[in-house]
C-alpha cells in the first residue's frame, strides 16, 4: 500500500511539473481573475443596490395608494397612476372578504383566486411592506392597512380576456357606485407587482455578464501584451545567461565579454536586480577564468619548453650508451655492465617517448585551446587517410606484440577515407590496441572494427571500436579513462611483457609496454622495470581525435569494454 502511495504521488508530481505554467501565463491568468473578481462583487453590489433602491421606491408608492384607499372601497385599485396587476384585499368585520387585481383594461377589477387571497392574507400585520409570492402572478411588495367600505369581489379587466376562467362583474358604476356602500372598519391588503424590478435588475445582471465578459478578453489581450513587455528584460537576461552557457569554458583561452545590457541591470527595479546580479558573476567568473587560463597557459610553457629541452639531453644519453655499448670497452666489461647501458639506453629511449608525448599534448592544447585553425594545422598534416591499411598495420604490430591474446579484425569492402594526419591517426589505434593489450589477460579476444555511420544532424562519421572481453574498466575510472595520468589499478590490470623497444614510423617511439599506450596508468614492467606508466596514452587518443574534429567514448562491462572513434568523413 505504501509502495502504491509512493508511485501516486511520484506520478502526480511528475503531472504537476508537465503542468507548469511559464511567468508569463501566471501572471496573466492572475491578472484576469482579478478581474472577474472585481467584476463579479461590482455586479453583485450593483445589483443588490438597484434592487434595493427599486424596491424602495415600490414601498413608497404602496404606502401612498393604501392612503388614498379611504371611502372608495376598492376603486383605487383601478385608479389613475396604479401601477398595471395591482391587487387589493379587504376584510371587513362581520363582512365577508372581496378581492381585486388591476388589469390593462381600464375601469375594470377582476377577482382573485383562493391561493392568491390565502397568500394575501398571510402578509404580516406589521403595517410594514413585506415580499409576499402571490400563486399564478408572482412577486409583490404587499402592506396591510385599515380601510372602510363595503366589501365585493372586484376585478379589473376584460372579461374576456381573463385566459384563467376567473368569473367577474362588469364594468364598475362609478365612484362610491359600489354595493353595499361604505363599511366600518376592517382590513386592506395592498400589494404592487415586483415584475418591473425583477426585469430591471435582470437586464442590468446581463449587461454586468456582458461587460464582464468583454472586460476579461481585453484583460487577457491587454494583460499579456503588457506583462510580455514587461518580462522582456527578463528574457534578454535570460538569452545573456544562455550565451554564457553555450561557452567552451572547460578549456582554452575563454574570453568572458557577455553581460547584461545596462537598461536590463538597473538596480531600481526587481528585473534590473537580477540583470546587475548576472553582471556581477559573470565579472567575477570572467577574472576566474582569467587567471585559471594564466596558470594553465604557464605550466603548457613549461611543459613544452621543459620538453623540447629534454629531447636534446636525452638523445645525447641515447647516444653515449649506445656508443659506450657498440665499443670495445663495453665488449671487455662483464655482464652487469653490459646490461647497465643496456637499461640506460631503453629507459633513456622511454623517456624521449614521454617527452614527445607531453610535447604533443602541449601543442594540441595550444592548438585546440586558441581555437585557431592555423596552430591545428601546424601540428597536424592534414590529408585524405584511408583508415583501413592504419588499423590492418595496427593490429598486426599488436599481434606481434601480444601473441597470447586473440586478435580479430571487422572491416568494411570498401575505403574509409578521411581528412588527417596519418601518423597521428595511427598513433590513436597503436594506443587503443596496446591499452587492451596491456589491460587484459592472456586468451583475450580483442576485435578492431571499422565502419561508417550517420549522425543526428545528418553528418557521416567515420567509426573505429576497439573491443575486448576481458575483465573491463572500474566503473569509478570510466568517467575519467581518458584524462591524463589517469590510474587504473584495479580492475583492467597490467600484463607484462617483453620486446625490444623501437621506434615508431612517425616521430613518436611505439612502445608495447612503456608509456603512453598503458592510458588507464596500472603498474608498468617493460624490459624489466619496475617503474610506473605515464598514463597519457588515452589522454593522447583523446587529444588527437579532437583535433580531428572528432570524438572519443567508452563502455565497459565485465566481459566488454569498446573504446570508440568517431572522425568526419
Amino acid at each position: 500500500m505504501s509502495s502504491f502511495r509512493f508511485r501516486f504521488r511520484g506520478r502526480r508530481a511528475q503531472s504537476f511539473r508537465r503542468r507548469t505554467l511559464s511567468l508569463r501565463a501566471r501572471l496573466v491568468v492572475s491578472c484576469v481573475a482579478l478581474v472577474a473578481v472585481v467584476a463579479a462583487v461590482v455586479g453583485v453590489v450593483t445589483s443588490v443596490a438597484l434592487h434595493s433602491y427599486l424596491e424602495g421606491q415600490v414601498d413608497e408608492q404602496l404606502v401612498s395608494a393604501l392612503g388614498r384607499e379611504h371611502g372608495s372601497g376598492l376603486l383605487f385599485v383601478a385608479a389613475p397612476g396604479q401601477p398595471l396587476g395591482t391587487v387589493g384585499l379587504r376584510d371587513d368585520v362581520g363582512a365577508r372578504s372581496v378581492s381585486g387585481t388591476g388589469e390593462r383594461a381600464e375601469s375594470h377589477l377582476k377577482g382573485l383566486r383562493a391561493g392568491q387571497v390565502a397568500a394575501l392574507q398571510g402578509v404580516p400585520r406589521d403595517g410594514k411592506p413585506h415580499t409576499v409570492s402571490v400563486p399564478g402572478l408572482g412577486e409583490y411588495r404587499a402592506v396591510v392597512g385599515s380601510g372602510k367600505g363595503a366589501g365585493l369581489v372586484l376585478f379589473r379587466g376584460d372579461v374576456r380576456s381573463d385566459a384563467r376562467g376567473d368569473k367577474g362583474v362588469g364594468p364598475l358604476p362609478g365612484p362610491g357606485g359600489l354595493p353595499g356602500g361604505e363599511g366600518e372598519g376592517g382590513e386592506v391588503v395592498l400589494g404592487f407587482p415586483l415584475a418591473e424590478v425583477q426585469d430591471t435588475v435582470r437586464t442590468l445582471v446581463v449587461v454586468v455578464v456582458c461587460v464582464t465578459l468583454a472586460a476579461l478578453v481585453a484583460a487577457v489581450i491587454a494583460g499579456n501584451a503588457l506583462v510580455g513587455a514587461a518580462l522582456r528584460p527578463l528574457r534578454r537576461i535570460a538569452a545573456t545567461a544562455t550565451r554564457v552557457s553555450e561557452l567552451p569554458l572547460d578549456r582554452g583561452e575563454v574570453a568572458l565579454h557577455e553581460r547584461v545590457p545596462e537598461a536590463q541591470a538597473d538596480a531600481r527595479t526587481e528585473v534590473g536586480q537580477v540583470g546587475a546580479a548576472l553582471n556581477r558573476m559573470l565579472g567575477h567568473v570572467g577574472a576566474a577564468l582569467a587567471v585559471r587560463q594564466e596558470s594553465e597557459m604557464r605550466v603548457r610553457r613549461f611543459v613544452a619548453d621543459a620538453s623540447h629541452e629534454l629531447r636534446t639531453p636525452l638523445a645525447s644519453i641515447r647516444g653515449y650508451a649506445e656508443l659506450t655499448r657498440r665499443g670495445r670497452e663495453a665488449a671487455a666489461a662483464g655482464p652487469d655492465t653490459r646490461h647497465a647501458l643496456g637499461r640506460i639506453e631503453s629507459e633513456a629511449a622511454r623517456m624521449t617517448g614521454l617527452v614527445e608525448d607531453l610535447l604533443l599534448l602541449a601543442r594540441l592544447d595550444a592548438g585546440v585551446g586558441a581555437g585557431a585553425e592555423v596552430d591545428v594545422r601546424a601540428v597536424l598534416s592534414v590529408e585524405s587517410v584511408d583508415l583501413l591499411p592504419l588499423v590492418v598495420d595496427a593490429v598486426s604490430d599488436a599481434r606481434a606484440a601480444r601473441q597470447g591474446h586473440v586478435w580479430r579484425l571487422e572491416l568494411p569492402d570498401e575505403p574509409v577515407v578521411v581528412r588527417g594526419d596519418a601518423g597521428r591517426l595511427q598513433q590513436v589505434l597503436v594506443n587503443l590496441l596496446g591499452n587492451a593489450g596491456v589491460h587484459t589477460p592472456e586468451g583475450t579476444k580483442v576485435v578492431a572494427r571499422v565502419g561508417e555511420e550517420v549522425g543526428e544532424g545528418g553528418g557521416r562519421w567515420a567509426v573505429v571500436e576497439v573491443r575486448d572481453d576481458g575483465p573491463g574498466v572500474p566503473p569509478e575510472l570510466v568517467g575519467r579513462v581518458f584524462e591524463r595520468f589517469a590510474r587504473g589499478d584495479v580492475g583492467r590490470a597490467r600484463v607484462p611483457v617483453r620486446v625490444p623497444v623501437r621506434a615508431g614510423g612517425f616521430g613518436v617511439p611505439v612502445r608495447a609496454a612503456g608509456g603512453s599506450v598503458g592510458g588507464l596508468g596500472s603498474p608498468v614492467r617493460g624490459e624489466g622495470s619496475g617503474v610506473g606508466s605515464t598514463g597519457l596514452g588515452l589522454a593522447i587518443v583523446r587529444a588527437v581525435v579532437e583535433a580531428h574534429g572528432g570524438r572519443v567514448g567508452v563502455e565497459s562491462v565485465p566481459g566488454c569494454t569498446v573504446f570508440s572513434v568517431r572522425v568526419p568523413l
